[in-house]
């Protein structure tokens, strides 16, 4: 899905010297590389604050502490996204509430999140699902109506642009309160290990984010807040500042697969193609088709007996998850995102696939389905 060491072998030097540069150091936590890549990324996303930590879950968590969200709170987020966007919420006692996604973007519902809101509404967490950014526009509009936090999860779409009604343009993650990431190998931007961040624009949001990343204290063994311990090491953030001088090419190269694979599946009967988003560029963390009359499994298997990986993300929603077993929820609410569960694969998306990977990859699709 992820072809990783060819892209290492393309910047083995570079990589190996900042690896090596940084043990010579012997400066592993909070040294000079992870302020070096603190300032490129603030500057890359136009943001004031960028806040590195241990991955993108904590991210997600850390945001939430620094909102003092507080246990009964309901934060409403998708129920077709991974499980670490409903996790924390659930993990810090908070409320998760679920709504539905748009079926062609697969972005959340912005007219399910009106719906849900109650008098104990206080998050929104919209995900920039695949690679391209949710209705932020109007989210942020129904945030700012009902007093409402907005943290957005840009896991899968850092680099993404958003341009609003005024023509003002946004990278993904900048736009709501604080955005949080997570720079997991298989990201558009992936580290060698784990990694995540949080951005925001609010001078005190990025304090206590720093606070709470680092045991709770701004002043070594002073203690003003309950925190954790999640810190981006060194190494990572040495590699992350190669690979981001090349994010835009990275974004360039997912999008020209992307196109490929457009033109190979335009029209079939049985293949829906991804939807882009109005308002937004796509940076194309995953390739998903949505199946209709095809055996899914069977189309895998077959892939697979080929050499060619595929994935579903996601097999099961949220609201269908043992874990976030709740009597609000049955099966068939979210109609959008059970359909969805049902039916979509993804291909394999990175920066290597060459137009001979794209044309085996594509004619084993179409020879299954035709």
């Amino acid at each position: 899905m992820v072809d990783l060491k060819s892209q290492y072998d393309k910047m083995q030097h570079e990589i190996d010297d900042a690896v090596l540069n940084v043990i010579r150091s012997t400066a592993y936590i909070n040294g000079p590389e992870v302020k070096s890549f603190q300032a490129e990324l603030e500057q890359y996303l136009h943001v004031k604050h960028v806040i590195p930590c241990a991955n993108g879950t904590d991210a997600l968590q850390i945001a939430m502490m620094a909102l003092g969200l507080k246990p009964g709170d309901e934060v409403i987020t998708a129920s077709f996204t991974y499980v670490a966007t409903a996790e924390v919420i659930a993990l810090l006692g908070l409320t998760p509430v679920l709504v539905d996604v748009y079926p062609d973007t697969f972005d959340i519902n912005v007219e399910a999140i009106e719906k849900a809101i109650t008098p104990k509404t206080k998050a929104i967490v919209p995900v920039h699902l695949f690679g391209q950014c949710a209705d932020m526009e109007r989210i942020l509009k129904l945030a700012k109506q009902h007093n409402l936090y907005v943290i957005e999860d840009t896991a899968q779409a850092i680099g993404a642009e958003y341009t609003f009604s005024d023509g003002t343009v946004k990278k993904a993650g900048t736009m709501g309160d604080i955005g949080c990431t997570s720079f997991f190998p298989s990201k558009n931007l992936g580290c060698y290990g784990d990694g995540g961040a949080m951005y925001t624009n609010n001078e005190d949001l990025a304090k206590k984010m720093r606070m709470i990343a680092n045991h709770g204290q701004s002043v070594q063994y002073v203690h003003d807040s309950i925190g954790v311990n999640s810190r981006l090491d060194s190494i990572q953030a040495a590699i992350l500042r190669i690979k981001l001088r090349r994010l835009d090419d990275y974004a360039a190269a997912r999008n020209k697969a992307a196109a490929y694979y457009d033109k190979a599946f335009a029209n079939h009967p049985k293949i829906k193609t991804p939807a882009r988003a109005k308002n937004t560029t796509h940076v194309f963390h995953q390739y998903t088709l949505q199946l209709k009359d095809v055996d899914r499994a069977a189309l895998r298997e077959f892939l697979a007996s080929k050499d060619i990986p595929s994935m579903i993300y996601y097999p099961i929603p949220l609201h269908m998850q043992k874990a976030y077993t709740d009597p609000r929820y049955k099966e068939g609410d979210f109609p959008v995102t059970e359909k969805l569960c049902a039916s979509v694969i993804s291909l394999p998306m990175h920066t290597e696939l060459d137009e001979e990977q794209l044309k085996y990859i594509t004619d084993a699709v179409l020879e299954f389905c035709r």
